[in-house]
């Protein structure tokens, strides 16, 4: 394995909205940030297609091409972005540690920005029409279904936030829930349970999504997990709400996390552990949007030069 004798100032984990716009403004500090771009170069925006919700963009633009338009502006500045993925960090003393999956890095300050991967049902079809009628955001996506029908698969806090969002564009949303209760919090199932346009299809299991190309999903298969029958139900729209999973298998014992993997940040993005920043979804289990991802960046480059100006670290 390559052993890289350079110690950046900032060495960056991960290339979405959030990694991305730590690298610009880490570069226009004069800092020449590394970025490792992580299996997914571009995160998850890179699955998305309409974008229309990121400022400056009165037309939309498609999620492939503004994480293109971000890379090409953090390199125009001065970041190196590597095709490389972290499996291991040391973070017990100064300089920092990184391996990849091809070489090891040290750093004087690090951003975790890693994001976090929505749960999906792992069927086939879901990833044939991914983008095409099957989505894992509400906030996202649901002004192209104006006055269409919709499904949205889970049973949590998630699922029903996802509902009654969707019911500001969509002609009827419907919850598939594989039990016959809402795992949700009692108010918010009063909510879905009292709104003219929530139904919910209780004791039910996705086995399919079905569609035909180009037009995208058309409905969904059912198996009611009770009797094991089959059955199919008209839709334009799949809203797959289970959760999310923060990416930080990298980090584990080694930063401070809550309960769920996501990292726990404080004073902005610094994070237990001093000289290590974290910003966008790996840290914000809330919001989970490009705009506000970010905005996070932007702030843990900022916290990660006043670190480096403080400890006289910035050559």
């Amino acid at each position: 394995m390559e052993q890289n004798e350079r110690v950046e100032n900032v060495l960056i984990v991960g290339s979405g909205a959030a990694g991305l716009t730590a690298a610009i403004y880490a570069a226009r500090a004069n800092l020449e940030p590394l970025v490792l771009e992580g299996m997914q170069p571009g995160g998850q925006l890179t699955i998305t297609s309409d974008v229309e919700n990121y400022p400056g963009f009165p037309e939309g633009i498609q999620g492939p091409d503004l994480m293109d338009a971000m890379k090409k502006q953090a390199q125009r500045f001065g970041a190196r972005c590597l095709n490389e993925d972290v499996v291991e960090v040391g973070l017990d003393a100064r300089p920092f540690t990184v391996r990849t999956d091809r070489a090891e890095y040290a750093c004087k300050s690090l951003i975790i920005a890693t994001g976090a991967s929505a749960r999906f049902m792992g069927l086939p079809s879901e990833q044939r029409f991914m983008g095409k009628g099957v989505s894992a955001c509400a906030t996202c996506d649901g002004f192209f279904f104006k006055n269409q029908e919709v499904m949205i698969v889970g049973g949590g806090d998630t699922a029903c936030e996802e509902a009654l969002f969707l019911t500001n564009f969509a002609k009827r949303a419907r919850i598939i829930h594989r039990r016959d209760e809402l795992r949700a919090s009692k108010i918010m199932q009063e909510r879905v349970m009292k709104h003219p346009k929530v139904d919910v299809i209780w004791d039910a299991v996705v086995e399919e999504i079905l569609g035909e190309d180009p037009k995208g999903v058309t409905g969904v298969r059912l198996k009611n997990t009770k009797s094991g029958e089959t059955f199919e139900e008209a839709c334009d729209g799949v809203f797959v709400a289970i959760g999310h999973v923060p990416n930080t298998s990298a980090f584990q014992g080694k930063i401070e996390t809550d309960e769920k993997g996501y990292i726990l940040t404080r004073d902005g993005t610094c994070t237990n552990v001093v000289g290590v920043f974290a910003a966008g979804d790996v840290q914000d289990s809330k919001y989970r949007q490009a705009v506000s991802a970010a905005g996070s960046g932007c702030m843990a480059a900022l916290d990660a030069f006043h670190f480096l100006e403080d400890t006289g670290g910035i050559e």
